[in-house]
């Protein structure tokens, strides 16, 4: 049954210290929680010092025993994933929606950066909006519901970045998301990470910020 629940995390208003131009909310990955990609806004900040930040803890606590999930991973098949995110879906509209009036933007300022798990949501909420999200970058996830996004629609360009060495989610993932994304007209970027395992590592963040950079509006 779907639910809705109020998602809290950290914020981060713009470096620059001047009104907030553009949102960029972090959406961590399983076991993990809203202060784990936090981490990243010094380095987004430097590209981006009109941008707030906000990273919320996912709706519940994790199955495994530590940190918060978006929804369980027990059953990994394609109908129980998309059940999955669609469950939480509900609860991360409600906060890009009440972050973004929180600063007074629109949806063509705010865009949506995930880890694993974070990225399966920003990837499945951040295509399905009406009015299309500025950009979505997903690190080291997947692409879940493929054949139900809308064709014929403007959709936000999304980045994908993946490391070779996963092996939590290989980087075959990679490869069917970005066949996805371009079989539903979503423009699509991507990058491997040679050697890297289930992480972000300083270029492909240099990336993210730098695709962050030119889809935003100043």
């Amino acid at each position: 049954m779907t639910r809705t629940v109020l998602l809290d995390g950290p914020r981060a208003k713009p470096a620059a210290g001047g009104p907030v131009r553009q949102l960029v909310i972090l959406l961590h990955g399983y076991g993990a929680d809203g202060d784990d990609l936090f981490g990243l806004v010094p380095e987004l900040a430097r590209s981006l010092p009109d941008a707030a930040f906000a990273s919320p803890h996912a709706p519940e606590p994790c199955g495994a025993g530590f940190g918060y999930q978006w929804f369980p991973i027990t059953n990994l098949m394609p109908a129980a994933m998309l059940a999955g995110v669609q469950d939480a879906a509900p609860s991360l509209e409600r906060f890009i929606e009440a972050e973004r009036d929180r600063y007074d933007l629109d949806d063509s300022q705010v865009a949506l950066v995930g880890f694993s798990q974070g990225t399966m949501m920003s990837l499945y909420v951040g295509l399905r909006r009406s009015q299309p999200l500025a950009a979505i970058v997903g690190f080291s996830g997947t692409l879940v519901g493929a054949d139900t996004i809308a064709r014929g629609r403007a959709h936000p360009p999304v980045l994908l970045v993946h490391g070779s060495a996963d092996p939590l989610v290989p980087v075959l993932a990679l490869h069917d998301a970005v066949r996805g994304l371009k079989a539903a007209e979503v423009a699509v970027e991507w990058e491997i990470r040679p050697g890297l395992p289930h992480a972000i590592d300083p270029e492909g963040l240099r990336r993210a910020a730098a695709f962050l950079k030119a889809k935003l509006p100043a």
